[in-house]
């Protein structure tokens, strides 16, 4: 235990997903070693980041605007939302070049012992962007875990009736991975190799 500042930093470090508490201690002192220049320009953009950045009003992927770039773009399928789990699985897929058309952010994964269900997810925001007629396919992209493929039967059960055609990633992914992960031929082959889902 260190005394007043330096512990709080090392708590509110250790806080951060992935970082545990030798990893956040090892932050706070680089931190304190760095130039007083650095950890204000630090400070300044997480300060920004959080004034400034918002979540797409239509696919809940972060923007900076109420729409973000690529719902904002003319020339992406209107016919075919991606489905994925978070903000970085979209920049996952959009390094394959394999997919043109829009996304649809969840906010995550249906996940009972961590307390998360249907509700708590953006599945009522995806089912009100398919009530136009416009959109015929969806892909489900969510994480080959048991989560994701927890969620992708949910949605499948919940979409099929709509009458979209509605796919998931193919094998190439491996299971219990992430696609933040995932190099770009893997994810690329998988979306070449999709397959559609069938009702039960």
């Amino acid at each position: 235990m260190y005394e007043g500042p330096v512990q709080d930093l090392i708590d509110e470090l250790g806080r951060l997903p992935g970082i545990g508490p030798k990893s956040a201690q090892r932050l706070a002192f680089h931190i304190l070693a760095a130039d007083a220049e650095d950890v204000m320009r630090l400070a300044a953009t997480l300060q920004l980041v959080k004034e400034t950045v918002k979540f797409c009003e239509v696919c809940f992927n972060v923007s900076e605007d109420t729409r973000c770039r690529i719902c904002r773009d003319p020339r992406r399928d209107a016919t075919t939302i991606c489905v994925v789990e978070e903000s970085k699985d979209v920049v996952a897929v959009e390094r394959t070049r394999e997919f043109r058309g829009r996304y649809h952010v969840l906010g995550g994964a249906i996940s009972p012992i961590d307390g998360i269900g249907p509700a708590d997810l953006k599945i009522r925001e995806l089912c009100l962007r398919l009530a136009d007629g416009t959109v015929t396919e969806v892909i489900l992209a969510t994480d080959p875990n048991l989560e994701g493929e927890a969620t992708a039967t949910y949605l499948s059960r919940l979409l099929l009736p709509m009458g979209v055609r509605v796919s998931r990633l193919a094998s190439g992914l491996p299971v219990g991975g992430d696609l933040e992960y995932a190099d770009e031929v893997t994810l690329g082959r998988a979306f070449e190799g999709r397959r559609f889902v069938e009702a039960s």
